[in-house]
């Protein structure tokens, strides 16, 4: 009985809220993975922020797996079709970069942010599409530039083999109130209901902060779940 923990939209822009969820787990002595963004909207270059960057080579040498994380993690420049609309539904606010890309496009992001890790000293192991929403070729993508795993919202890919290890997530939405409250009605039915999932996740994002309900709900669930089982790392899937 496995649980990983992870922070998801790991970038300069959002450094307050994303120390304050390291702070979070490493309290409760959980050390999650960072899920790092190169180019945060387009606004935000890694290179550019060499403190953050710092923070982050302190935060692997800590321990913390490090994936990346989309290049700029919205939809930019990418329309959509009805079908992914209708896959995006309800899931994000048109924050799903890799959700449109076909495999080219996927695999030359893929290798432009693997690029610029390398020169920035940081070693990914895996690559997470923003919100979790991406066509199946850009899996082969990910296993094609060398990286061991990837994950949707149902489960995590062992690459290159693409094992998939079924594991729910719980995550919140702290967009307005009514969707913090909601989502931390849906963490505590997930305890309920997955508890004896073999591999359990909780992805945190920075706006899980935004709402006191969502803060709170986040505490309470890692704390809930960490006295249920040992947390684990991505490595120890392979």
């Amino acid at each position: 009985m496995a649980l990983l923990v992870s922070i998801h939209d790991v970038t300069p822009a959002l450094a307050p809220r994303v120390e304050a969820l390291w702070s979070l787990c490493r309290e409760r002595g959980v050390t999650p993975a960072l899920l790092v963004v190169p180019n945060w909207h387009g606004d935000w270059p890694l290179a550019q922020h060499p403190a953050f960057v710092r923070w982050v080579r302190e935060r692997a040498d800590d321990g913390a797996e490090i994936f990346l994380h989309g290049e700029r993690h919205d939809e930019v420049g990418s329309p959509r079709t009805l079908r992914d609309s209708w896959r995006a539904f309800n899931k994000t606010n048109r924050e799903g970069e890799f959700l449109t890309l076909d495999a080219p496009a996927a695999r030359e992001r893929i290798d432009r942010g693997l690029t610029l890790f390398a020169q920035l000293g940081l070693t990914p192991i895996g690559f997470v599409p923003p919100a979790w929403l991406a066509r199946d070729a850009c899996y082969e993508a990910v296993a094609g530039a060398g990286l061991h795993f990837a994950e949707d919202d149902t489960a995590i890919a062992v690459l290159p083999r693409r094992r998939w290890v079924p594991s729910p997530v719980v995550r919140w939405s702290g967009r307005t109130p009514f969707r913090a409250r909601a989502s931390a009605v849906v963490a505590d039915g997930r305890w309920r209901m997955q508890r004896h999932a073999k591999v359990m996740r909780i992805a945190f994002h920075p706006s899980d902060l935004d709402h006191p309900a969502s803060a709170r709900s986040a505490t309470r669930t890692l704390e809930r779940w960490l006295g249920d089982r040992q947390p684990a790392r991505y490595r120890d899937l392979a």
